[in-house]
């Protein structure tokens, strides 16, 4: 279905480029709306997560090892467990700003097991569901540590991370 709206939507802009903006937006008018499409599936294409619930917590929830975390967006599907394999789309950054890695910008979500990430991303995916979004403050001692992740990521660093939990195998 979403390769037909592209389709569509393509064709649009070609009509819309040869024989102006009205007649083509009359022709898209007489086409079949799009299926809407749940707002974590929608995010796979763009370079930006999605979208938060409206009553999102402002503030962040600390676990017994001093993960912080805030659920942005629940989801309805699983919860994955620490043996699951995750695909997530996520943005990284650190207490300066600096983005160190996102998915987004690669324009594809990845997939891994959640045993081979950070104990934080470990503990924190654990709570949100397939569809929802979660906003995770991982200290340095769960996520690289004394070592950090030369060039991008220093000793000890605290780690941000916005990630959308697209799927839970």
């Amino acid at each position: 279905m979403d390769r037909m709206f592209a389709t569509l939507t393509g064709v649009c802009l070609l009509f819309c480029c040869c024989f102006g903006c009205e007649t083509a937006s009359r022709v898209a008018d007489k086409a079949d709306p799009p299926t809407p499409v749940a707002p974590a599936i929608q995010q796979v294409s763009n370079s930006e997560p999605g979208p938060e619930d409206p009553d999102a917590p402002d503030e962040f929830t600390s676990t017994k090892s001093g993960l912080k975390y805030r659920i942005l967006r629940k989801g309805t599907g699983q919860k994955p467990t620490s043996a699951s394999t995750v695909t997530a789309h996520y943005k990284g950054w650190l207490d300066n700003d600096t983005v160190f890695d996102s998915s987004y910008k690669r324009g594809e979500p990845a997939s891994f097991p959640l045993l081979n990430v950070v104990p934080g991303w470990t503990e924190g995916l654990q709570y949100v569901r397939e569809g929802g979004m979660i906003e995770l403050e991982i200290p340095g001692n769960l996520g690289y540590g004394a070592s950090g992740s030369p060039p991008k990521i220093p000793p000890n660093a605290t780690l941000h991370f916005i990630v959308e939990l697209l799927e839970v195998e």
